[in-house]
């Protein structure tokens, strides 16, 4: 997804934060500048709408997501579990809602993805880009603590860090005068696609199919874009190259299935392999079915597949068709759609 970081998680800062901490002493938080407004969020859920002022006297860590991110999601158990941690000593999480997908704009998706998450600190729906433009914030997701008098003074882009943030958190909060009789780090169990990332077998990208960001498309031709166009899928693709087979309709953000039977199939080596998509149609429900080197998932079906590879696609959102265990190789994926209307963006891998 555009301008996300998602690295793997780095070292150097909680090493020193763990230093500090173990040594006894408090490690100075440097004052980064003032929590910006949130005047340009366009709605709120959870919350009557917020603003720096009112915040004041509380601790406040502002998170850009959206909700089809996968990095974002990866990060989501920890969020939670702050909230429930600190809110009643004095955390506010505010959670900026700014979509990347035109479907992530939609107040109804957001709410419902919001709430299936666990979401319950307040979010602004920010889908002109007014607050991710008054922080001057460029990724997805993004993390910026301020303390209790209004000043910036943590900021953290990207997964990972969870100790430190924490860490900050609670220096932040007995700053401003919290009891914290139990300062044990937050202790989380992810499923499903909150499960961090194996990084050490990740070695495929994220990849679009949008011609707008799309790379590795093995039949790309510019002269089809933005009409039906009949595709025959390569037998064989090198490493994170993708390719269509039957009638799609391949659009700056997607790529459209136009007949059934229409197929993507992808190379790739990693435990997880996600899509975000979603039906061209609200309230369209497609079948679809998935396989691995031409045979049936099995063992190695994700959160939205069976063993045999079967999914329903009904809603836009980030679906997990595969979770590997075992012994992590190159494989070629497949799905194929039983319908017309099904739009697929965005492939991504853990």
């Amino acid at each position: 997804m555009s301008d996300i970081l998602a690295p793997p998680p780095g070292a150097s800062g909680l090493i020193r934060s763990l230093a500090h901490r173990l040594a006894g002493e408090r490690a100075e938080l440097p004052i980064e500048g003032r929590l910006a407004t949130f005047a340009g969020a366009t709605g709120w859920l959870n919350s009557d709408p917020l603003t720096p002022e009112g915040l004041r006297g509380r601790v406040v860590l502002v998170d850009f997501w959206t909700y089809t991110c996968v990095n974002w999601l990866r990060t989501l158990p920890y969020l939670r579990a702050w909230d429930a941690a600190y809110r009643q000593a004095g955390l506010t999480i505010v959670g900026v809602h700014t979509p990347e997908f035109a479907f992530e704009r939609d107040v109804a998706n957001i709410t419902a993805r919001a709430r299936g998450f666990g979401v319950e600190y307040p979010i602004a729906i920010d889908s002109d880009y007014g607050v991710w433009r008054a922080f001057a914030n460029h990724y997805w997701p993004a993390a910026y603590l301020a303390d209790a008098e209004g000043r910036l003074r943590y900021h953290h882009f990207g997964e990972g860090e969870y100790a430190a943030t924490e860490m900050a958190i609670q220096q932040l909060l007995l700053d401003a005068g919290a009891d914290l009789p139990d300062r044990d780090l937050a202790m989380v169990d992810p499923q499903g696609l909150e499960v961090a990332a194996d990084w050490r077998t990740l070695q495929s990208p994220e990849t679009y199919t949008g011609y707008g960001q799309a790379a590795g498309f093995a039949s790309a031709d510019s002269a089809a874009f933005d009409r039906p166009h009949a595709y025959a899928a390569s037998r064989r693709l090198p490493l994170n190259a993708w390719d269509l087979d039957g009638t799609w309709t391949v659009t700056r953000h997607s790529a459209v299935s136009k007949e059934p039977a229409a197929r993507i199939a992808f190379e790739f080596h990693a435990r997880d392999l996600n899509l975000v998509m979603g039906p061209a149609r609200n309230g369209d429900s497609i079948p679809f079915r998935a396989s691995l080197d031409g045979e049936p998932i099995g063992a190695a079906h994700g959160a939205d597949t069976d063993a045999d590879g079967r999914g329903i696609l009904d809603a836009q959102r980030t679906y997990q068709l595969v979770r590997q265990p075992g012994a992590i190789g190159d494989r070629r994926f497949e799905i194929e759609f039983d319908g017309a209307g099904a739009g697929a963006y965005c492939f991504t891998f853990g």
